[in-house]
């Protein structure tokens, strides 16, 4: 049996339902030698501000148990930078999914316009979750009204799909999720990473020199999980799973608890292939389980 792995996410169509995260596979052309990038459905890009960012001091990433802590601090080239330099080296047919910040609405809204309407960007991630920066991220991602807000201001600034990141330091991801939809979002990605602090015992300082940091990889998985099953029962727009995605079987598991697409972030650092390996997998699972449709998996979990 062939398995159709095609799928449609938030209005963009994707070979596969495997996408990289923001931060974790830079502008696309730093994983060239490992990965051809049509083997994937495609890629979202380090998150672009207006001007160029230098990111946070180091020391920027610690490993933890199955996992790491980060705190870069957004650091990137700016969005004319990415659109001058970085899009022109990418292959056709490769879907880019921009990711987008700033620390006020209007900011994320002048990058949104400056991407709107670019060749190979195909949709705008809105990050509204980052942990670790001083102003922005995460302060819209936790509160109701400041979300709306944002939303509403991108979602009018730009044509382009429009997908919303959430944090998953928030008492209720379900109500989160409803204002995006409210507020005319196209797709919800979730989870960010979760704020978290390592100590250094021979300093007795914290780990990172900007305290607090994000913690990804496969020790927030079950958290990942669980906040992506509450958001797609509360809305009717798409979902994309993120937390801790290392193997085909880890993407599956979202894809039943209702996402239509995942993206794989922290297992990059470990292995520059994962993304097509995770597709992959997708597919043996689909066909080893009788889905002529890797869609088909979408929202399969079955509860008593």
């Amino acid at each position: 049996m062939s398995v159709d792995t095609q799928v449609d996410f938030a209005g963009i169509a994707l070979r596969n339902p495997v996408l990289t995260a923001s931060g974790t596979f830079g502008y696309g052309t730093e994983f060239a030698p490992f990965l051809d990038l049509r083997r994937i459905g495609g890629f979202v890009a380090k998150s672009l501000t207006a001007q160029p960012r230098t990111g946070n001091l180091p020391k920027r990433i610690v490993e933890t148990p199955a996992g790491m802590l980060n705190a870069i601090g957004l650091e990137n080239v700016g969005v004319e930078a990415f659109i001058s330099e970085k899009l022109p080296a990418l292959p056709d047919g490769v879907p880019v999914i921009a990711s987008v910040f700033g620390t006020a609405p209007d900011e994320y809204a002048e990058v949104c316009k400056r991407l709107t309407g670019v060749d190979k960007v195909a949709g705008l991630e809105i990050n509204a979750s980052c942990p670790h920066v001083k102003a922005g991220g995460i302060e819209f991602g936790q509160n109701p009204e400041l979300l709306a807000d944002l939303v509403r201001t991108v979602r009018s600034a730009s044509s382009l799909p429009v997908i919303i990141k959430l944090s998953p330091n928030v008492t209720s991801i379900a109500e989160m999720a409803r204002v995006c939809e409210g507020e005319g979002a196209d797709g919800l990605a979730l989870i960010n990473t979760l704020q978290a602090l390592e100590v250094d015992l021979e300093t007795r300082r914290p780990a990172l020199r900007n305290v607090l940091g994000g913690l990804s990889g496969p020790a927030i998985r079950p958290v990942a999980l669980r906040m992506v099953w509450q958001a797609a029962g509360a809305v009717s727009i798409p979902v994309c799973g993120i937390g801790g995605i290392a193997t085909g079987d880890d993407a599956v598991k979202f894809l039943l608890c209702g996402a239509s697409a995942v993206q794989v972030g922290t297992a990059n650092y470990i292995n520059p292939m994962a993304a097509a390996e995770v597709a992959e997998g997708i597919a043996v699972y689909a066909e080893r389980h009788g889905f002529a449709r890797v869609a088909d998996l979408v929202g399969a979990l079955e509860i008593d």
